[in-house]
């Protein structure tokens, strides 16, 4: 839940209603003054904004008050232009439908990266060091397009389970230990069928990332490591889930290649020596045409010191 819905859900005194307005009329010049300046300005008494912070579960005014001018930077950022639930009309030409959905994807790629900080993605490798096995839980259609990194893994020889059989996926949780990585995909958050197989999980040690929208909700709180999905979507007035299913895929790229890194030279070496024995397509194109032994050379050369 982001932290501005938490607020229209809050019951407030008038005093606490007066700051409210304030900050959603004017987040960015917050910081600009104290609590003292503040409450001058709106006529109230500088208690009531340590109890409004309180009243929303912050340990003070300052933290409160960095969370909600984040929040409100990242939801004024990006898709000024575009609406990612109607992101074309009825009247639109062909190639305007074309140029919008690029538009569209292309900005929900950096606005996801944008949510990534260096610490989310160190945790990431660090719970990677000691994975095993991979084990992938989410609704049918995100499932769908997390099962691209579900081949690219196991390419690498790397185990992974997608549970999508109604009635397993308990029983796929149980099955797990911490040498598991358990990823977790749920738009909302709040999804009680994710929800359960995150608390089995933790019962069984078992180290979970999620990925999962911006704010406050459950499933962030048994993850190991959140990473957020471009959190823009409406649950169903939308023409589809078009940032969100971009946004998880680029996200499991991310987690795809930061695996690929820890053993980098191993990999490699690994695909390459799979395609030449298994991959016998041919192209007229220069692009795509594989020489075996130039492959070989090209890669040998990229770790040669300049």
């Amino acid at each position: 839940m982001l932290l501005t819905e938490k607020i229209k859900q809050t019951k407030l005194s008038p005093a606490e209603t007066t700051i409210i307005n304030f900050m959603l009329q004017h987040p960015f010049e917050l910081t600009q003054c104290s609590i003292q300046q503040l409450a001058k300005q709106l006529f109230v008494h500088p208690s009531t904004f340590i109890r409004l912070a309180k009243k929303m579960e912050f340990d003070g005014w300052l933290s409160f008050r960095q969370v909600f001018i984040e929040e409100q930077t990242y939801l004024k950022t990006r898709f000024q232009t575009i609406n990612p639930n109607i992101p074309f009309t009825a009247n639109d030409s062909e190639m305007l439908i074309a140029s919008n959905i690029a538009q569209l994807e292309s900005t929900t790629i950096m606005d996801s990266f944008d949510l990534l900080t260096p610490q989310k993605l160190k945790q990431a490798k660090k719970i990677f060091k000691q994975t095993k096995q991979f084990k992938i839980f989410g609704s049918s259609g995100n499932l769908m397009v997390a099962k691209d990194f579900m081949l690219k893994m196991q390419r690498l020889n790397c185990p992974v389970e997608m549970s999508d059989v109604i009635g397993e996926t308990m029983y796929q949780a149980y099955n797990t230990n911490p040498e598991t990585c358990a990823i977790l995909i749920s738009y909302t958050g709040e999804n009680t069928a994710i929800l359960n197989i995150a608390k089995m999980l933790k019962k069984k040690n078992t180290p979970i990332i999620a990925l999962t929208s911006i704010g406050e909700n459950q499933l962030s709180k048994y993850s190991d490591c959140t990473l957020f999905l471009t959190t823009r979507e409406k649950l169903y007035s939308k023409i589809a889930s078009f940032t969100i299913n971009t946004s998880i895929a680029y996200l499991m790229d991310v987690l795809y290649s930061l695996y690929f890194s820890l053993n980098y030279d191993s990999h490699f070496k690994h695909i390459l020596s799979m395609g030449q024995m298994i991959d016998t397509r041919q192209s007229s194109s220069s692009i795509m045409q594989e020489e075996k032994s130039a492959i070989t050379l090209q890669y040998q050369d990229s770790f040669r010191p300049n």
